[in-house]
């Protein structure tokens, strides 16, 4: 398989809950998909507002033929720019989460090294505004092999799935 035909079968299972842009993305990034959650708590009438919570999330695919450790540190970089961009802090945001998605023909050890190690967070307003956290994953293609950051695990499932497809 290669790391375009793995894009669109992941990205069939992201359209279902996410905005899913693949035309006008700016390179590094093959597709972007956004999530956007608003929930509130009331007492009795909508009047009543006891609390309100916005959540987000930005995730930036991108598809080669060759992952090195350079590149996977300049996606993330991008990624992470990117995402926080998008991040209006307010008294009802909860977390404006960003995530990339790589998938690759084949990768470097040390590529598999750079996107296991990733590790960004921010907080707002000492969390007062939320916070935004990174989740990293990285597919190779070629063998199914999948590569992750600490945050990046809880996409293991979902991904183990498409590699299996192959």
């Amino acid at each position: 398989m290669t790391p375009t035909e793995a894009l669109d079968l992941i990205l069939r299972s992201y359209v279902r809950y996410y905005d899913v842009i693949r035309e006008d993305v700016e390179a590094p990034f093959a597709a972007e998909a956004r999530f956007h959650s608003h929930g509130e708590t009331y007492v009795l009438v909508k009047s009543a507002r006891i609390s309100e919570a916005d959540s987000h999330e930005y995730v930036y695919f991108a598809a080669v033929d060759e992952l090195d450790a350079e590149q996977a540190a300049a996606l993330e970089q991008t990624a992470w720019e990117r995402g926080l961009a998008h991040v209006k802090p307010h008294n009802a945001h909860r977390n404006s989460d960003i995530t990339l998605v790589v998938l690759a023909g084949q990768m470097t050890a040390e590529a598999k090294q750079t996107v296991k190690k990733s590790r960004r967070s921010k907080s707002y307003k000492h969390s007062l505004q939320g916070w935004s956290s990174y989740r990293a994953i990285a597919l190779e293609t070629s063998s199914g092999e999948l590569v992750y950051n600490r945050l990046g695990k809880d996409l293991k499932k979902l991904f183990r799935n498409i590699s299996n497809q192959r």
